[in-house]
């Protein structure tokens, strides 16, 4: 049994459009199913949505290569998990008796697209369709004989009220989801199943046809009957489909390439990628918030979460600060919600459903504002350096944790850095848990934080605060260990640990001292002061031939041994890992010290060997958005290496012609004349028709909608950008 490959229905569907004299649409071109297979750890999902939207599902099964489907989905509730209701069907005549419609089944021929899926279940006896809307969808189900359906609950309830079901699932926490669920036909009989935990109503049709419509919501059932009635009036699924159709297009046309087919997949893939994350959690005005476990009017302003900021600080937020400034501010001001609502006015770090998870390290929805800042966006600027000092200050920097400041946080308030513990040394901070301290790792994120701050300080016209934290930001420095050029971890009288293995340090996944990765890849965790890491590394040659080392020294053991202990540090190209967040500005890092033509070389580097349209096309754990903004911006030309700084560096486009349409109506276009394979070197570039010298633009410069035209060639031009 095997699904249809996407590629061959990619094919079939340019063929057919070519057929038809018509171009593919932007939705055309998207493969949900790259990077289903994941290289080690989390794959991709399948993920059928509209862009933000609260609904969201993909196909129940553990990963794609698996036999069999367990149900077919009703909602996804955070990014990762599975359907919290379960929906089965059988055919009566393979389950004559009307008890249980659990258990897996046979799939094949599944075909889905962002907003849409079919698939075949029961060795091709049941024919399943599926669209969906912001808070509802439909489903279309076909037999050769007369069904049965039950829908299922886990740490819930669910009933028939004669015209509906209907019913609850504790999610996590007080966060509960809902839904309302009608079919077109009544049904003949109506069962109900207990056990355990696990409650059932089952639906037997005398029809081989059935038509089930269902809204979804995190507030009561009547509002996810509300839902359904305001978005979908019928039970025609080709409507609905086509609905979702046009509005991915909408979204994904904003930006409009020209260029090779293969390179437009990836890009419109990874474009598609940036819109799971966060979800619109406002439904008719209201939302639930599981930061305070209340219903709230939204007053016209959308609430957001599922937001994993670690991850997508990085080049997701500064995306949408180009392209729909209205959403990111909305998102923002759901931060500066969830900071009052949580009672200790801490700034979110990993926004979920069901609340603050308070995952990874560090605390960069600080940087997050700090760049909306930079480029203009509105926000309450007092609240949210309010809850951004507060989170520093209030808040432990102990990784994965939502504690009051402890032992770790008074050390690093006094001396500038996170202690390390030496090798057997028992660990006396309680808030410290499996993940560990993280010393280099929180010391560098926690700088990072300080300079954003500051600058946050500043707008908010706290002058001593922006002094304070401004000087706090170099603290990255104590860590720099000058005789190995590499940031160390200190004890907490101030010496270097000894016979640290920069390669294979300390622990699983590095986290007695570093995070996911090793010390190569938070060598360049200075994102607010590159050129104080310059000085520190010994100037700009020596800058540069330290980056040529990292991609060039091998693991050193086996692959067997390396990933064993560094799992997320996939993606390799030497000691350099391209499927790791902290790791997506290195390849534009030559920039910085005269040598951009290594850049345009490694950013083409990077593009060609991890990402593409394939079932293993992409490096690592996506993350909701956090690679493949990567792609986005990395395909168009430039990059947001330092958010907070209104400023891109310029890499290597891999389309001819690329148009942003903004939210002003103006576009900003990125025109790449002999572009190829071959042709990513710059010769010289203009902006506007006047000599573009340095490898940099300015956010103002995209956002008045200029032309920023470059001519490429297959060698490197040394002295543009130098």
């Amino acid at each position: 049994m095997r699904r249809c490959p996407f590629i061959a229905a990619v094919l079939v569907l340019s063929l057919a459009a070519a057929g038809c004299g018509r171009d593919l649409d932007p939705v055309d071109y998207v493969n949900p199913y790259a990077g289903n297979i994941s290289h080690l750890l989390v794959p991709t999902y399948p993920t059928v949505q509209l862009p933000n939207s609260m609904l969201r599902v993909y196909p129940e099964r553990s990963d794609y290569t698996s036999e069999y489907l367990n149900g077919l989905p009703v909602i996804v509730t955070n990014h990762r998990e599975r359907s919290a209701f379960k929906l089965s069907v059988v055919r009566q005549a393979h389950q004559p008796v009307p008890e249980l419609v659990e258990g897996p089944v046979t799939y094949d021929n599944e075909r889905l697209t962002p907003y849409s899926f079919e698939v075949t279940l029961d060795d091709g006896a049941i024919k399943a369709r599926y669209a969906l809307s912001h808070h509802s969808a439909i489903y279309s189900l076909e037999a050769e004989d007369p069904l049965r359906i039950s829908l299922s609950v886990q740490d819930g309830s669910v009933s028939w009220d004669g015209d509906a079901l209907s019913g609850w699932q504790a999610v996590e926490g007080e966060t509960k989801v809902y839904v309302y669920m009608e079919p077109e036909t009544l049904p003949a009989r109506v069962d109900t199943t207990c056990s355990g935990r696990n409650r059932w109503v089952t639906l037997t049709f005398s029809e081989s046809s059935v038509k089930l419509r269902y809204g979804v919501s995190f507030i009561d059932e009547a509002q996810a009957k509300a839902n359904l009635r305001a978005e979908i009036p019928d039970y025609d699924l080709d409507v609905v489909a086509r609905e979702g159709r046009r509005i991915w297009n909408e979204t994904l046309g904003r930006i409009a390439v020209r260029g090779p087919e293969k390179r437009k997949r990836v890009f419109y893939t990874s474009y598609y990628r940036t819109f799971e994350r966060p979800v619109n959690m406002s439904e008719g005005g209201r939302y639930w918030s599981a930061f305070d476990g209340s219903v709230h009017d939204d007053g016209g302003v959308p609430f957001y979460t599922d937001d994993w900021i670690w991850d997508t600080y990085r080049a997701a937020h500064p995306l949408r600060t180009i392209m729909d400034q209205t959403l990111e501010e909305n998102i923002l001001a759901s931060y500066l919600r969830m900071a009052e609502q949580m009672g200790t006015g801490w700034m979110p770090t990993f926004p979920e459903v069901s609340g603050d998870s308070r995952r990874m390290n560090s605390n960069h929805g600080i940087p997050t504002f700090a760049d909306a800042l930079a480029k203009g966006l509105e926000f309450d600027v007092r609240a949210a350096y309010g809850a951004g000092r507060k989170a520093l200050r209030e808040k432990t920097l102990v990784p994965w944790s939502g504690n009051p400041a402890g032992e770790v946080d008074a050390f690093y308030w006094e001396h500038g850095y996170i202690p390390a513990l030496r090798a057997g040394e028992p660990e006396t901070d309680p808030n410290v848990g499996w993940e560990k301290r993280q010393p280099v790792a929180v010391s560098l994120g926690t700088a990072y934080d300080c300079w954003a701050l500051s600058r946050l300080s500043e707008a908010a016209d706290n002058k001593e605060d922006a002094e304070y934290f401004k000087a706090w930001s170099a603290n990255y420095r104590k860590l720099f260990n000058p005789e190995t050029l590499f940031f160390h971890p200190k004890d907490k009288d101030g010496n270097f640990i000894p016979d640290v293995d920069y390669n294979f340090p300390g622990g699983m996944g590095a986290r007695e001292y570093y995070d996911e990765n090793n010390a190569w890849v938070y060598r360049w965790d200075v994102q607010h002061d590159i050129p104080g890491l310059v000085e520190l590394m010994g100037g700009p040659e020596r800058f540069v031939s330290e980056l040529d080392r990292m991609f060039a020294t091998p693991l050193g053991r086996s692959k067997y041994s390396f990933y064993a202990k560094l799992p997320d540090h996939t993606g390799n190209v030497g000691q350099f890992s391209m499927a790791n967040e902290p790791s997506l500005h290195i390849p534009y890092l030559y920039n910085y010290a005269g040598a951009p033509w290594k850049t345009q070389k490694r950013v083409r580097q990077m593009l060609d060997t991890w990402f593409r349209d394939d079932l293993m096309g992409v490096p690592g754990d996506e993350d909701g958005g956090g690679l493949s903004s990567f792609v986005v911006f990395s395909s168009l030309g430039f990059y947001p290496v330092t958010p907070g700084e209104p400023i891109y560096t310029i890499g290597s486009p891999v389309f001819e012609e690329a148009k942003m349409r903004l939210p002003s109506g103006k576009v900003f276009m990125v025109k790449a004349k002999d572009v190829s394979d071959e042709n990513k070197y710059i010769q010289k570039a203009t902006l506007d028709g006047k000599p573009l010298e340095g490898p940099w633009i300015t956010h103002d410069e995209i956002m008045e909608g200029r032309t920023l035209t470059l001519e490429m060639g297959p060698l490197p031009n040394r002295e543009w950008g130098k």
